[in-house]
């Protein structure tokens, strides 16, 4: 059997809420969707309930998958959007406690000290550094980096995720690279 009969066949066995499809792709999936959380969000805590929410939404969601798609696409579309959408969601309520501290009322200031748990101890400062210029990429420089850089996907694949164009994908890249550069230089 080639591996999209195989896709068809799991896909088929999800839509009939087979607990046992679930768990396979659960288990096949879990580890790359929490590192490309990570990666985006940088707090393990958060990636660790955003991937869990990702793969409730598959279970709930698989009639609304159209297979156009490889089921692991869809999965990492999941993913980038529970991502973005957190990222966001900070990214306000940061901008409600400067309105706050303002009227002079607090709320709590989230700093990123973020550190990747698989970096090791002697390149934390480095990897700081590197995360929190990642970290202020604009949005599609920021997934195209991560799903390229760090979860290798090929550029295709990137395409299929961010639904763009593979000459999108590159330029995204470029601009990401480059701007990468002038983040660190300073």
């Amino acid at each position: 059997m080639d591996q999209q009969t195989i896709e068809t066949a799991l896909i088929a066995q999800l839509r009939q809420g087979n607990e046992a499809a679930f768990k396979q792709v659960f288990e096949a999936h879990q580890d790359r969707i929490y590192n490309t959380i990570l990666y985006m969000i940088q707090s393990t805590e958060e990636a660790e309930d955003l991937t869990q929410e990702v793969f409730v939404d598959v279970f709930l969601n698989i009639d609304s998958f159209k297979a156009q798609s490889k089921l692991s696409t869809w999965i990492y579309r999941i993913a980038i959007n529970k991502a973005l959408n957190h990222q966001r969601f900070k990214k306000a309520k940061k901008r409600f406690g400067a309105v706050l501290s303002v009227f002079n009322l607090s709320l709590v200031d989230e700093v990123s000290d973020f550190v990747h748990p698989g970096i090791l101890l002697e390149n934390k400062e480095l990897s700081k550094s590197l995360y929190q210029a990642i970290d202020q990429l604009p949005e599609k420089q920021k997934t195209a980096f991560v799903l390229r850089q760090l979860e290798d996907l090929s550029y295709a694949e990137i395409a299929e995720v961010m639904q763009t164009t593979l000459s999108s994908v590159e330029a995204l890249l470029f601009r990401a690279k480059q701007n990468l550069q002038k983040i660190l230089k300073s």
